[in-house]
């Protein structure tokens, strides 16, 4: 089986509307994607609806979430999106995503940058604004020459000189969230230094304790001296380790099962779930 837990769609900053990502999965021979979008379950339906025969969606989110100063994000799986408590805190959430992203587009004209807020929405489109959509603008006007290149303390990155904060979830109690309408928490990329500053192993303990599920290892900005060292951390802790390719279409150079999930992991994410099942074949309820 070839599994991947993370991607994203139009419905926050990916390329691909929800239909396309799931075509494109099964065309690049998953077996398994989850659709983790940024703070919404918007494309979720989309993407249950244009669902091809053989391949199977997780339905997720990424949340967005700031510790001691450090921003982190929770990958939320099989959670039931009906669940009341956490939506209203994904809406708080998303609701601050459009003052900050036109924060970051004043921060960058006061640096002599010719960025609009019309560009950034226009980027958007439907989606849930963020800074990949900032990042897009500035590689049209050729500032830099990719999204990742927008990621530096010289520009989006956090701490950065164009960089705003936003409303985000505390992860103790995202964590305590997720858990609670019947889902599995990872946290995502938690070694991906070259983004800003990382969270410390010591509140990764501590998240465990709390109840966090596992750790994305394998990934794009993980090199492998940090894959090594985040799987003895899992080992230590009793985490799950998950593999997946953060990807959003044509806005990063990885492609769709770059980095995949072991499938006696994916197994024990699917076995943890309460609030919602895989979806296999060409759609389906989402909740239990």
């Amino acid at each position: 089986m070839r599994i991947d837990l993370h991607t994203h769609s139009t419905a926050s900053d990916g390329t691909d509307t929800p239909a396309e990502l799931v075509a494109k999965a099964a065309a690049a021979g998953l077996d398994v994607v989850a659709l983790t979008d940024h703070d919404t379950v918007g494309g979720h339906q989309q993407a249950i609806d244009a669902l091809p025969e053989g391949l199977t969606l997780v339905t997720g989110a990424e949340l967005s979430c700031r510790v001691d100063g450090v921003g982190m994000h929770l990958l939320a799986y099989l959670f039931d999106p009906a669940d009341a408590e956490l939506e209203r805190a994904r809406e708080l959430v998303r609701d601050d995503r459009v003052p900050r992203a036109r924060e970051m587009v004043r921060k960058l004209r006061a640096l002599d940058v010719p960025i609009t807020w019309e560009q950034v929405a226009r980027i958007a489109g439907d989606g849930s604004v963020g800074r990949p959509h900032v990042a897009a603008a500035l590689v049209e006007l050729g500032v830099v020459p990719t999204v990742s290149d927008a990621f530096t303390p010289d520009w989006l990155g956090n701490g950065g000189r164009a960089y705003a904060e936003k409303h985000e979830f505390d992860p103790f109690e995202a964590v305590r969230l997720v858990k609670a309408a019947g889902g599995v928490a990872v946290f995502a990329h938690p070694g991906a230094a070259k983004r800003g500053a990382v969270v410390p192993e010591s509140t990764i303990a501590a998240l465990a304790e709390a109840g966090l599920d596992g750790i994305e290892v394998d990934h794009m900005d993980h090199d492998e001296p940090t894959r090594a060292r985040l799987r003895g951390l899992a080992r230590e802790l009793g985490l799950l380790t998950t593999g997946s390719s953060d990807y959003h279409g044509s806005r990063k150079t990885v492609e769709l099962g770059a980095y995949t999930t072991d499938p006696e992991i994916y197994g024990e994410i699917t076995r943890r779930a309460t609030g919602a099942f895989p979806v296999p074949g060409a759609g389906g309820a989402v909740r239990r």
